[in-house]
């Protein structure tokens, strides 16, 4: 008993003696009967790991579910391979892209000699189930690069090589499932026997693969009508294949070849392009005698400041005088704030703010009035008024940002006609390769840590500790509102993460190893990895980039 090591098992709160070799699985399997559910995955010394990860020396331990934030990271991207399994079986030779998340679901595609029908989905449905019923291992293998390049070129998966040349590991980590390899930027599950919980539902030109319900981990998902924001997606990701980046490894190559300032250029003039349309319609609705008020909203970090205030100059040029308005001057005296389910004052619930004075306010200004504006003074937490004032022109635009701008009470007292609503959101278009896209939330996470460590003193943990609260306040406050918009913005940047890498990395590298947020912070530098650094010199004092990174042009 003498060689014995130790683990700390968090769960718990004991140390649990194991022989050096042990993996994660081995370590459960003897004391199952003592934690709640089943582990997906583990933090060791708070870095996610698979349950196939053997200990050497003690360590720290935190066995995961697939109802955690990594658990379900992990669920996702298994069902993926069992995908993908299933898409050789069933048809050799056909390519899955995995493109990007909508409508509760992911959006995948098959490409090549087929046409995506309720049969295939049916089929490829239909052998993930007996994939699940035979509990097939998901094998992790490391072996040198050039080495599972071979193994990725017999399999016909360019996307793969293409972008493992451009890294220039020595060795890389995949996963074998039944006689196929893949591999994924994060963890997979013990066997395919833990993912009896998903869906295939045909849409549009391909398929979603719908994950576990948030709310009831024992049913899948069920889609969502997102019409909107699938057509924002789909322009964006036409616009990337008609320049020929569709992916980490073309991003890198790109660079390699010291093509990124066109790259560049080409994705500011998009972004240009898309608010001079957006303006142009604004000016024709205004014309006809509406569009008297714009509404912008948006999630954390989507560019909804630095959007406004580019939408603002196009309609100067339109000959129309755009005056702004921020939701922020309207919220309540602090003591009449409503607080969450921790207690903790809620800043993003719609009723923190005024909405009778709102409103009030608004008619006001659409009747030819003058208003006093307030400005909220977050010291005291209070409502002042310092003389302020604000009056509509004939030709006067009324441009409103906040994230409640799409929610139909927040102006419920304005008619229809006069009202006119943006949705903006990094919308990230880019992937690491076919079956690994980049989230979403991870590209507005990334903004959000750069910007408020340089401008807001607050550190990344700080930061990554306060998102969950803010993906909360999100999804409820801000994402079923989305389809109601009259035009959807993505402010997303091809080359962004090639950019923001260097500066994301160093400050993520000062979260402390014995930190709980040092997990996020270790995957975020991951997913940062596959991406080589494009400098900032050649982004323009205009770009959205530059709310997050500094060097910009507009004053906020």
């Amino acid at each position: 008993m003498s060689n014995l090591l130790k683990v700390y098992c968090k769960n718990i709160g004991e140390y649990i003696p194991f022989e050096g070799g042990m993996t994660l699985m081995d370590i459960y399997k003897g004391i199952a009967d003592r934690i709640e559910g089943t582990p997906i995955c583990a933090q060791v010394n708070n870095r996610t790991e698979d349950m196939q990860f053997p200990l050497f020396s003690p360590k720290q331990v935190l066995f995961l579910t697939k109802e955690s934030p990594s658990g379900h990271r992990v669920y996702v991207r298994s069902l993926c391979m069992m995908l993908y399994r299933a898409v050789v079986a069933l048809y050799p030779g056909v390519r899955l892209v995995i493109e990007h998340s909508v409508s509760r679901g992911y959006y995948c595609r098959l490409t090549g000699d087929i046409t995506v029908n309720e049969e295939v989905v049916d089929r490829l449905k239909e052998y993930m189930r007996e994939l699940v019923k035979r509990d097939i291992r998901f094998e992790r293998k490391e072996r040198l690069t050039t080495d599972v390049i071979s193994i990725f070129e017999k399999q016909g998966l360019d996307d793969k090589v293409k972008l493992m040349r451009t890294l220039h590991e020595l060795y890389t980590v995949y996963y074998r499932l039944d006689g196929v390899c893949d591999s994924y930027y994060g963890n997979l599950a013990p066997s395919t026997g833990m993912l009896k919980v998903f869906d295939l539902v045909l849409y549009k030109e391909g398929f979603l693969l719908m994950g576990i319900d948030s709310d009831n981990p024992d049913m899948p998902a069920s889609p969502l009508v997102q019409e909107k924001l699938y057509s924002a997606f789909t322009d964006y990701l036409a616009f990337n294949r008609v320049i020929g980046v569709d992916d980490a490894g073309d991003l890198n190559e790109t660079v390699a070849k010291k093509e990124t300032a066109m790259l560049i250029n080409v994705a500011e003039a998009l972004h240009d392009k898309k608010i001079g349309r957006i303006s142009d319609e604004i000016s024709r609705r205004y014309a006809g005698g509406g569009a008297k008020i714009v509404l912008i909203a948006g999630p954390s970090s989507s560019g909804k400041t630095t959007f406004t205030k580019r939408l603002a100059i196009q309609l100067m040029t339109n000959l129309l005088e755009p005056k702004m308005i921020s939701l922020d001057d309207y919220f309540v005296n602090r003591e009449n704030t409503p607080r969450d389910e921790s207690g903790d004052y809620d800043y993003e619930s719609l009723y923190a703010l005024d909405l009778e004075a709102f409103n009030r306010d608004l008619n006001t200004l659409i009747a030819g009035g003058e208003i006093d504006l307030p400005t909220y003074n977050f010291e005291l937490g209070q409502r002042v008024y310092k003389g302020r004032k604000l009056k509509l022109n004939d030709n006067s635009v009324l441009l409103i940002e906040g994230i409640h701008g799409l929610n139909p009470e927040l102006t419920s007292h304005i008619d229809e006609k006069l009202k006119y609503m943006i949705y903006v959101s990094a919308l990230t278009t880019i992937s690491i390769d076919d079956h690994n896209w980049v989230p979403t939330t991870d590209n507005r996470l990334l903004r959000r840590i750069i910007r408020d460590y340089k401008y807001r003193g607050v550190s990344a943990i700080d930061t990554i500790r306060r998102w969950p609260s803010v993906r909360r306040g999100e999804e409820r406050w801000i994402f079923p509102y989305q389809e109601n918009a009259d035009a959807m913005f993505n402010s997303s940047l091809i080359f962004e993460l090639g950019v923001m890498k260097e500066f994301a990395d160093e400050i993520l590298k000062g979260v402390p190893r014995d930190m709980p947020e040092y997990a996020e912070a270790f995957r975020l530098r991951k997913l940062l990895s596959y991406f080589t650094p494009i400098t900032d010199r050649l982004i323009p004092s205009t770009s959205l980039l530059r709310e997050f990174l500094g060097g910009s042009s507009f004053h906020y």
